[in-house]
């Protein structure tokens, strides 16, 4: 029993982590004490279910190959890559396919691991952020993945692969941030920290150029957004009102240093003007067809418990309050000094409608389907707001 017992605890050290470190293209000196003892100790935690008791001395060289394809296979694979996430991949020649086919029941998703959010930082799902940020480490075409699913990467291609995922599933770096880009719809933007990952379902309407409630596009001549953050809004306001000179305003100089940047690659410093501002306080005098905005509006209590993705961006850019309609009450009162006579204000206060509508009471709001269902986005007509100030 003690030559048995000696036999099993050299398993994990002797073959199995060489195993795995060949298997994933990493030499076994990059793997810290801590992650080997992880390993050990899921080994040990794990290795009964699959190989019954008793017979550890007969683990050959053929025995031991096989023996960790069957731990790649079975429940301890599940286990290491539930707590180590990254580390756990197929052979280097296939490491794309393996990651990104849906059929690959094994953990291949590797992203989507418990707690790791995906969805409200530009991905639909964990598939689609695992492919996207492979593909963008790769330099290779983000809409054409299936040519490389065979690809053979270099060992520096699988390292700065695995560094990626690391610093997405370990330190919980938004993508967004990592790739400094972000993408809504067809547009393409450049972030970093100074910035939130830009997210917003006013970008769904804006295409339609907000038919119905605008019935001549070509007349919107002046348009305000207000807390622009990297500028995106702006710029696709700019893009799909062709007359229209577009005001775009945020407290933070880092930010609109960022949406500088943005203006520049669009080629539009001459129809964008970026203002820093609290709000309409350096706003020029003047009406404005159209004001949209997507404030700061989650509440104290969401705040509390946002997931860790959210604790990387400028929580100037999130907090709104204890109900989230601190900036929001400013920009809505405000407003009806600001719009023309058929003015719309569009606001966007994602799952805050509740909190919203207690806080207009009597307002006449719009609420406006987008992906996301009738409660994210509401708009409200000029003469509308006058009268329920008045």
């Amino acid at each position: 029993m003690d030559a048995q017992k000696r036999s099993m605890r050299t398993i994990p050290y002797s073959g199995v982590l060489n195993n795995i470190c060949g298997l994933i293209g990493v030499p076994l000196s990059r793997l810290t004490s801590e992650t080997a003892a992880a390993i050990n100790n899921l080994f040990y935690s794990n290795v009964r279910q699959l190989w019954g008791r008793g017979n550890w001395t007969d683990i050959s060289p053929y025995g031991e190959a096989r023996f960790v394809g069957d731990l790649l296979r079975r429940s301890f694979a599940s286990s290491l890559r539930s707590k180590l996430g990254f580390l756990i991949s197929r052979p280097a020649t296939e490491l794309l396919k393996h990651h990104l086919d849906p059929n690959n029941h094994n953990g291949a998703v590797f992203l989507g691991l418990n707690g790791i959010v995906v969805k409200s930082h530009g991905s639909a799902n964990a598939l689609d952020e695992a492919a996207y940020l492979i593909l963008h480490t790769l330099h290779l075409p983000l809409d054409k993945i299936d040519p490389f699913l065979d690809a053979r990467l270099l060992p520096e291609e699988i390292e700065a692969v695995l560094a990626m995922i690391e610093r997405r599933v370990t330190d919980r770096v938004p993508a967004s941030y990592l790739t400094n880009e972000a993408w809504l719809g067809t547009y393409n933007f450049y972030v970093d920290e100074r910035v939130i990952v830009p997210r917003s379902f006013i970008a769904e309407l804006i295409p339609e150029r907000f038919s119905p409630w605008v019935s001549d596009a070509d007349s919107v001549t002046r348009i305000l957004e207000l807390c622009t953050g990297s500028g995106c809004l702006a710029i696709m306001m700019a893009d799909a009102f062709d007359n229209a000179q577009v005001d775009a305003v945020d407290i933070s100089a880092d930010a609109l240093a960022v949406a500088a940047r943005n203006v520049a690659t669009y080629e539009l410093q001459d129809r964008v003007n970026l203002i820093q501002s609290d709000l309409y306080q350096n706003v020029p005098a003047g009406q404005y067809d159209l004001i949209i905005t997507n404030p700061p509006y989650v509440n104290s209590g969401s705040m509390a418990t946002l997931p860790k993705e959210y604790l990387h961006e400028p929580q100037i850019a999130l907090a709104g309050g204890d109900d989230g309609m601190d900036l929001v009450r400013t920009i809505v009162r405000e407003a009806a000094d600001r719009l023309t006579e058929d003015g719309i204000l569009m606001v966007e206060i994602g799952n805050e409608r509740a909190f919203a509508e207690a806080a207009f009471e009597g307002l006449p709001m719009t609420w406006v389907s987008t992906s996301a269902g009738d409660d994210m986005v509401f708009l409200v007509q000029a003469q509308d707001l006058r009268d329920w100030l008045n």
